[in-house]
């Protein structure tokens, strides 16, 4: 692939990619389990610039920071063109952060802006001090303090010149958790997307204009702006948004009655379909293309999608700082176990402590170059941190891995302690901190534990104060403590009481130490 192709235009928006399909034809399809709506791509397109000028009348300029927390709605589509057409910056956000991330986020980025849906604004409201905050738009629910997005919208002229952007302005900023301290502000421009385009949806989802493209990852995720959002729109195809609770059951049937070309879902999403019984009941005849991606897929489930349907389970392996880094394509063989090869083989080396590519076999530490176009730009206001991540002409990702023979890569952990369950990526600082808050503890450690389904779950390793003794009980309401001090999906679901931590002669917790325990359980 020539590099050149992945450099957008000097002045470049990210909804060019977009507004070149204005047409009849169906943009979005979206379904719970008692409504259906869809919007064609000229109704996206009206109701962004619509949204655009609401933007604009509220103030919104190019370079403001916004927070964008809804769910899965036509709306959230309309909502980010129209952000990006007035040069404004997005901040996604899941619904399940609490009330502390979101002022980290709003103090720490100077947010102008806050966008959610009703039932989400419990925890905006918690916040006491939101000076930069100027505007407050609620979705679907009429509530005091907050503008109504139907009224506004009812008012908004249909017609909008977006603002004129460059391939280095930025327009998304992604916080993701790290080891210690607060999240880390990921900046990416609108080049970004141009190149993420061309690379994940051309050569790993494997999108077609024509095709029906199922993408379940909820926004508020940076997957969400990857796959769903992105990689569909910018391909002219049509979206299928399932606006209901995940059931493995459902899924397979839904798969077969929309006629899913395209399936983009969670390592775990996968492993419960294999689990259902009866799947000679499900044909996905349509399905020629599906891939997985936020952590490494079991063998047994690529074998059963592959003898039950012939349908070959992709891997995939990116960041939030940039895109598909490392991936099976469609004309690869697949090897069970294995990331899969680089998509841009002359960006990426496995390498060592000096910086120098190491040898096949050898261990060392997976690294994109600099000059990337699909690699974010900073880490907002902390440029020390990025810094750290960089070793001589490369970016270090976090993560550890070999290469063989054939340049497959397959993943050996991370070089941190990061833990990724169920394609979220959880920091231990979180939960904690958040633990230690609990009267009973006294020092924990969090680590990734081994899990069938979720590929790693959240362990804690806990010492208790004197006086309180180990019991179910109190591991219940440990863990109810944590939900509501971090975001619910962090909580630790097992937890192991112990009478002393190992620490370094410093006196470091040597989480390594005991994440080897939990995975060497296993062999």
């Amino acid at each position: 692939m020539d590099s050149n192709y992945l450099i957008a235009p000097a002045k470049y928006n990210i909804t060019d990619e977009i507004t070149k399909f204005d047409s009849d034809k169906i943009a979005l399809i979206w379904k719970d389990n008692h409504n259906e709506r869809t919007w064609t791509y000229h109704e996206l397109l009206v109701n962004a610039r619509k949204f655009a000028n609401v933007l604009t009348k509220q103030g919104i300029q190019k370079g403001d920071h916004v927070i964008v927390m809804t769910p899965r709605l036509l709306e959230t589509y309309a909502i980010y063109m129209g952000l990006w057409m007035v040069g404004a910056v997005i901040i996604p956000a899941s619904e399940l952060l609490k009330a502390h991330d979101l002022a980290y986020r709003i103090d720490h980025a100077g947010v102008k802006g806050i966008i959610t849906y009703k039932g989400m604004t419990e925890e905006f409201e918690k916040i006491e001090h939101t000076p930069s905050v100027k505007t407050r738009i609620l979705i679907e629910e009429e509530k005091v303090g907050w503008l109504d997005y139907s009224r506004l919208m009812s008012l908004a002229p249909n017609d909008f010149t977006p603002i004129e952007t460059s391939r280095d302005d930025a327009c998304l900023l992604a916080f993701t958790s790290g080891t210690t301290g607060n999240p880390k502000g990921v900046v990416h421009v609108h080049g970004w997307g141009y190149a993420h385009i061309r690379i994940a949806a051309d050569h790993w989802l494997d999108i077609r204009e024509t095709d029906t493209v199922w993408a379940t990852a909820g926004p508020g995720w940076q997957k969400w702006v990857w796959s769903p959002f992105l990689s569909i729109l910018g391909k002219g195809a049509t979206g299928f948004i399932y606006g209901a609770r995940f059931n493995p059951e459902h899924q397979l049937r839904l798969l077969d009655s929309e006629k899913i070309d395209v399936l983009c879902c969670t390592p775990t999403e996968y492993r419960l379909m294999a689990k259902v019984p009866g799947l000679d009941k499900y044909q996905l005849t349509h399905l020629r293309s599906a891939v997985s991606a936020g952590e490494p897929l079991n063998r047994e489930v690529i074998s059963v999608f592959q003898n039950q349907f012939g349908v070959k389970v992709r891997d995939g392996y990116g960041q939030t700082e940039s895109t598909l880094l490392i991936g099976t394509l469609t004309d690869t063989e697949i090897r069970p176990g294995s990331m899969g090869k680089p998509i841009m083989p002359e960006y990426m080396a496995i390498i060592d402590a000096d910086g120098n590519p190491v040898k096949q076999g050898e261990i060392g530490d997976v690294a994109v170059k600099k000059d990337f176009p699909a690699l974010f730009k900073t880490y907002y206001k902390e440029p020390e941190r990025l810094a750290k991540a960089i070793r001589g002409e490369y970016f270090i990702t976090g993560d550890r891995a070999l290469f063989d023979a054939n340049n497959y890569y397959w993943f050996q952990g991370r070089s941190d302690d990061i833990i990724i369950s169920s394609g979220y990526t959880i920091g231990p600082f979180e939960v904690e901190d958040a633990l230690t808050h609990h009267e009973s503890v006294k020092e924990v450690a969090v680590v990734a534990s081994p899990d069938e389904i979720r590929g790693t779950v959240v362990k804690a390793f806990i010492v208790l104060k004197e006086g309180y003794a180990a019991s179910d009980s109190l591991i219940r309401e440990l863990q109810s403590f944590t939900k509501e001090r971090t975001a619910p999906y962090k909580y630790p679901r097992r937890i192991e009481f112990v009478s002393s931590l190992p620490k370094t002669d410093s006196g470091k917790i040597r989480r390594v130490e005991l994440r080897n325990q939990e995975f060497s359980l296993t062999k």
